[in-house]
């Protein structure tokens, strides 16, 4: 049985609310480790968030 990973978003600075502005993936896809899963926007950047595991996407719990 594949064991279940949850990607979170990483501490990116003193922010609260960080608007989602792209979801790169969708369920049922594959994807390697370090590829880029969504794009969050801050008032200073723009910053991908890269998952942390190889495998298979079973839910996307975020929206842009």
């Amino acid at each position: 049985m594949a064991t279940v990973k949850e990607v979170l978003v990483p501490d990116i600075g003193d922010f609260k609310d960080i608007p989602v502005i792209e979801v790169l993936v969708k369920k049922g896809q594959t994807v390697k480790k370090n590829a880029s899963l969504i794009t969050l926007e801050s008032d200073k950047s723009s910053v991908e968030v890269p998952s942390t595991h190889e495998g298979k996407i079973n839910e996307v719990k975020v929206s842009a």
